[in-house]
C-alpha cells in the first residue's frame, strides 16, 4: 500500500504581538480537526502552538509559525524567528525560562508532540513539533518541505510530490516559467503525471511529463528515485531545479540538463549514486538562492528534515519568485 503526498503551500502565521498568539491557535486548531483530529487531539495541537507562539515573543519579538500537513495524517508546527537563540537544552528543562515566565513551555511541547526537534544559533531559532492522533502508530516520515509562493499569491508556480512504498520512494520538483497562475497550471500538469507513475523508469517518466505539459508555458523539473535494498538513487533533472546530497563531511550537486519540460528537451539522462544511505537529498527551486551551505550552521544536518527545509527557506529566499526547498533522509521507508 503506497502512499502519496501531494504538493501544498506552507501556511505561515505571523506572530508580532500577543493578538496573533490566540488566531493562530484558533487556526491551527481547526487545521487539525479538518485532518481528522478528535476534539482531545486537536486541543493538544492548540496548546503547542499557544506555547510556541508565545515562545517566540518571549525570546525574539517577532517570528512566524509554519503549519503544514505531514502527508501522514499529522500535524506539523515549526516556530521561526531571527533572534539571537538561547540554550535549547536548558530550555526544555522544566523550570528554566529567561524571559521571566513559569518556564514550562519546551518542555510541555516535546511531551505533548510524537516528533519535536529544535535547532537555535545567531541567526535565529526553529523549533518543530509533529502531532498525530492518540494512539497512531504511523511512522514519522523524516522529510520536511518549505513551498510559498511571491507574496502570498494563491498561484504558486512551483509543485512537488512524494510517493513512498515499501523500501523505496520518488519525488519529484516543478518550477513552471514565471509565476502565478499560468506556472502554476504548467507545474500541476507535470505534478498529475508523476502521481500516476512515480516508479516509473525516469526517462520514460521525464517524456511523459513532457507531454502532460505541452500547450503549458512549461519548466524545470526533477525526478529523485531511491531504492533502500540497492542502497541507490537515481536523480533525472531538467532545467534549474537545484539538488545536492549531503554527506559526513562532504556536499555533491547533482546534474540536470538543459531544457524546458513540456517545451523542448533532449532526451533526459538519468545518473545514479550509489551507496547514499544516510545521506540528505535536498531539492529546490529557484527562489532560492544557491549558496547555502549547512556546514555553517554546526549540527544542522543532523537535525530533522523538516527544520532544515524552513532554515534554508528562512535565510536564502530571493524574495522575487516562488520557493520551495524538500529535504529527506535516504533511508528505508514504510509505505
Amino acid at each position: 500500500m503506497g502512499l502519496n503526498i501531494p504538493s501544498a503551500l506552507t501556511h505561515v502565521l505571523l506572530i508580532e504581538d500577543s493578538s496573533q498568539i490566540g488566531h493562530a491557535r484558533r487556526v491551527a486548531q481547526r487545521f487539525a480537526e479538518q485532518l481528522g483530529f478528535d476534539e482531545t487531539d486537536a486541543g493538544r495541537v492548540a496548546l503547542v502552538t499557544t506555547e510556541l507562539a508565545s515562545n517566540v515573543l518571549k525570546h525574539a519579538d517577532h517570528g512566524a509559525l509554519h503549519l503544514r500537513a505531514t502527508g501522514n495524517g499529522g500535524v506539523e508546527l515549526i516556530a521561526m524567528d531571527r533572534g539571537q537563540g538561547f540554550d535549547l537544552n536548558s530550555c526544555l528543562v522544566d523550570g528554566f525560562s529567561t524571559g521571566g515566565t513559569q518556564g514550562i513551555g519546551l518542555g510541555a511541547i516535546s511531551r505533548l508532540a510524537q516528533v519535536f526537534d529544535a535547532h537555535a544559533d545567531q541567526r535565529g531559532t526553529a523549533i518543530m513539533a509533529r502531532l498525530y492522533p492518540r494512539g497512531s502508530t504511523t511512522e514519522d516520515i523524516r522529510y520536511g518541505v518549505s513551498q510559498h509562493s511571491l507574496h502570498d499569491d494563491p498561484h504558486c508556480g512551483d509543485a512537488w510530490h512524494l510517493a513512498i512504498e515499501p523500501g523505496r520512494f520518488s519525488v519529484m520538483m516543478a518550477d513552471g516559467l514565471g509565476h502565478g497562475e499560468h506556472a502554476e497550471r504548467a507545474a500541476r500538469a507535470g505534478e498529475e503525471v508523476f502521481a500516476r507513475y512515480a516508479f516509473m523508469d525516469s526517462t520514460v517518466l521525464m517524456s511523459d511529463m513532457h507531454i502532460g505539459m505541452n500547450g503549458t508555458r512549461g519548466g524545470a523539473m526533477a525526478v529523485a528515485q531511491y531504492d533502500a535494498q540497492s542502497d541507490n538513487l537515481r536523480f533525472t533533472g531538467v532545467g534549474n531545479i537545484g539538488a545536492s546530497l549531503i554527506g559526513p563531511g562532504k556536499s555533491r550537486g547533482l546534474a540536470s540538463h538543459p531544457g524546458i519540460v513540456g517545451v523542448q528537451f533532449r532526451k533526459a539522462q538519468p545518473f545514479d549514486y550509489a551507496q547514499v544511505a544516510g545521506q540528505l537529498l535536498i531539492l529546490y527551486s529557484d527562489g532560492l538562492q544557491s549558496r547555502w551551505n549547512l556546514a555553517d550552521y554546526p549540527g544542522l544536518v543532523h537535525r530533522h528534515p523538516a527544520l532544515i527545509a524552513a532554515i534554508l527557506h528562512r535565510d536564502f529566499c530571493r524574495g522575487r519568485d516562488d520557493v520551495t526547498v524538500f529535504v529527506i533522509a535516504l533511508e528505508a521507508i514504510d509505505g
